[in-house]
């Protein structure tokens, strides 16, 4: 039993256990429009994406599900944004009012708290900050949908509150079959959704960092210099790229008005970070937008949030050993500080496995349909990235491929270095150093 004892195969083992009582609980007929029970597939499949907060699915929410299914999905989608052992610590604190080491460490792991000291407000403000801002994003979608679109009070609450609480965890689920298609010219619904899932996706740590000390940039760390500065690099790049690259497609920008264009440009751009929403038709997206969105997806977000990927930080922080290794300089500074060659290795090692996985995956999944390479890269590295976009292959797949894709969903969300970790055997650390030999490199 030691061997389990691990905060990383802890959060393994409880996403897991999570996503096999959701999976029996969507199994159930009432869950259903249709009153007949949901094929274990399709079960297993969804409470897998709203776990990992992806949002691919095998078939259309809002038509297939039941209201009360509906509610299941959003439950699963809420415990899985703010993470099993967030919400575990916060209830020991609420019943039991004390927390031993053990459920420190753990709560420590997930939320990526840096001193242990701090893990019990960090996890009372996770949970206070997604709550009042889903409220928010909430009431906002609400008033905009009764104002606007003249919805009834109880039809725009409840697609308001759907929407806010996927929105902010990055799940990308939506009640409409074509997404957010509908808005795509409406900046109100547009860029309140994309302000909850880049707020999600940022990562609790740096969130609370910039509201403490937003007016202070020199004193921030360097983990959230890292996150903001990537954030806004590639918002303003993807924006550009994606915005030209379809401006005269008939099946996407093409239509539109140039503010219209812009907007559905900026959003089309954040999603894939990686909230997985969609104003545009993605299956109409040209070649090199879709190539473009694979690299978004497989970047990511920020770390300890409700993103996917391989994260921003992990992005920048290669950058930053790239760029010193270019100008010759042995040790890697961001800002007045010094990054640790751990931290070098743990990126290295993430990137690689990620790119193992995807490439495994991506050749698997080729021999399992006809589909050809442009969009199965797209639906792999969206279910690795926890995404949830897709070019509409999704619901055409054999069902070994929803169960591949269900594992890579997985994979993405617990993180590939964690999920390592987590079936090795134990940590090891030796007590002595072998001799040094270079080799040639490049």
């Amino acid at each position: 039993m030691e061997r389990f004892q691990h905060p990383t195969q802890v959060i393994a083992t409880g996403f897991g256990s999570v996503i096999a009582i959701g999976t029996a609980l969507l199994s159930l007929p009432v869950m259903t429009e249709s009153g007949e029970p949901a094929h274990i597939v399709d079960a297993l499949f969804t409470a897998t994406s709203a776990v990992c907060v992806t949002g691919l699915i095998t078939v259309d929410t809002g038509g297939h599900w039941s209201t009360l299914g509906e509610v299941v999905i959003l439950a699963l989608i809420q415990i899985g944004g703010l993470g099993i052992l967030t919400l575990a610590t916060l209830f020991a604190l609420v019943v039991y009012r004390k927390l031993g080491l053990r459920a420190q460490l753990m709560a420590q792991a997930e939320t990526k708290t840096l001193q242990l000291r701090d893990v019990r407000r960090v996890v009372r403000n996770v949970v206070l900050f997604s709550l009042v801002s889903e409220v928010v994003v909430a009431a906002v979608l609400t008033a905009r949908l009764m104002i606007g679109y003249r919805e009834s009070f109880g039809a725009a609450l409840y697609s308001g509150v759907f929407h806010s609480i996927s929105a902010f965890n990055n799940a990308g689920f939506s009640l409409h079959a074509d997404g957010l298609m509908r808005y795509v010219a409406d900046p109100w619904i547009s860029l309140t959704i994309c302000a909850a899932f880049i707020v999600g996706g940022l990562g609790f740590p740096v969130v609370f960092e910039l509201i403490r000390s937003w007016r202070r940039p020199r004193h921030w760390s360097v983990l959230t210099r890292i996150t903001v500065t990537a954030t806004v690099s590639l918002l303003v790049i993807g924006t550009i790229v994606l915005t030209v690259a379809e401006y005269d497609n008939p099946g996407t920008l093409g239509p539109l008005s140039g503010s219209a264009k812009l907007l559905a440009g900026f959003f089309a751009a954040a999603s894939p970070r990686t909230a997985g929403f969609n104003t545009i038709d993605v299956s109409k997206m040209t070649t090199e937008s879709w190539f473009f969105t694979d690299i978004l997806m497989f970047i990511g977000g920020g770390s300890a949030g409700t993103a996917g990927g391989i994260k921003v930080t992990t992005f920048g922080l290669l950058a930053f050993v790239m760029w010193a290794e270019m100008r010759g300089e042995h040790r890697v500074n961001v800002g007045r500080r010094r990054v640790p060659e751990t931290n070098h290795r743990q990126a290295l090692a993430i990137v690689l496995l990620a790119i193992g996985a995807i490439a495994v995956s991506t050749f698997a999944l080729l021999s399992m349909t006809t589909h050809p390479l442009d969009k199965v890269l797209f639906e792999v590295v969206s279910a690795f990235g926890t995404v949830g976009l897709s070019t509409g292959i999704t619901a055409d797949l054999p069902r070994a491929g929803h169960v591949l894709i269900t594992v890579l969903m997985f994979i993405g969300r617990i993180g590939p270095l964690t999920l390592a970790s987590a079936l090795a055997l134990r940590e090891r650390e030796r007590r002595y150093e072998l001799p040094e030999e270079r080799t040639i490199v490049g």
